[in-house]
């Protein structure tokens, strides 16, 4: 069961479209695949179809309920999501004190799914060094940061080269790796950020994703850019870095087809 976090020190990067549509491409070679939302905008969902007044999710439960595969929906024949959830805020704060507090509380909540046979798990975090990415830190297989094609990015870079995001490297097991989003080889700042990135990121680039006007559209019709527009550029790249991922964390097409996954259903 590999952990896959995908996080970023800045918003606004495209980690939760990212996040959704990897799920699918890795999906699409035969693994079954979960999605886990740990940012209280609760917008992942809305990635797999999950209607806007369905409100259900783990955290409103979470420090009641141990084992929170329960709450898991069906998204489609091998993709599965965790939502957050609309929680009151004193669900939330009781959610985030318990992170913060017990070190194990996140590995025992998802114990389940993460001894699950066969089963890829993607977490998408909210920006920042967030509670719940510092307490996955030690369990979690590989981390994938989010950048764009431009200077606030850039900028950002030396902080998580030089361990300062989370005060220690990403990840301790097969390490941090880089996705950069809305590159834009029309446009001269663009084109030499990204130009930057690959010199300096080397094989610890995953891939750029083109910027591309059918991701929006796709997002609007709660479809993957893969299934929404197969031949876009922006589909084309990440089937591109889900293969690469997939390498990584050594997940074989096929691995998640012979398990069904327990209770889920919307």
């Amino acid at each position: 069961m590999p952990l896959v976090c995908v996080c970023s020190p800045k918003g606004g990067v495209g980690k939760t479209t990212v996040s959704a549509n990897l799920a699918y491409a890795l999906a699409r070679s035969g693994s079954k695949v979960l999605v886990i939302d740990f940012d209280v905008q609760n917008a992942l969902r809305l990635h797999f179809g999950v209607p806007i007044s369905d409100t259900r999710g783990y955290v409103e439960q979470a420090t009641t309920v141990m084992d929170w595969s329960q709450f898991i929906l069906k998204a489609d024949a091998n993709v599965f999501v965790l939502p957050y959830g609309e929680a009151e805020e004193e669900q939330r704060l009781a959610f985030e004190n318990a992170i913060s507090h017990d070190p194990h509380f996140l590995q025992r909540g998802l114990s389940t799914v993460l001894n699950y046979p066969g089963l890829v798990v993607i977490a998408d975090f909210p920006p920042g060094p967030v509670p719940a990415l510092k307490a996955v830190q030690s369990f979690a297989d590989l981390h994938i940061v989010m950048m764009l094609a431009d200077t606030a990015s850039l900028s950002l870079l030396p902080q998580i080269e030089n361990h300062k995001f989370l005060g220690a490297p990403l990840n301790q097991r097969l390490g941090e790796y880089y996705v950069v989003n809305q590159s834009d080889m029309r446009r001269n700042l663009s084109r030499d950020v990204s130009h930057f990135f690959e010199q300096r990121l080397g094989d610890k680039l995953l891939g750029m994703i083109h910027r591309d006007e059918c991701v929006p559209e796709a997002n609007a019709s709660q479809r993957s850019i893969i299934e929404f527009r197969p031949v876009s550029a922006a589909a084309f790249d990440i089937e591109l870095i889900s293969k690469k991922v997939a390498a990584i964390v050594g997940v074989k097409v096929g691995d998640g087809e012979m398990y069904a996954m327990p209770n889920p259903g919307i």
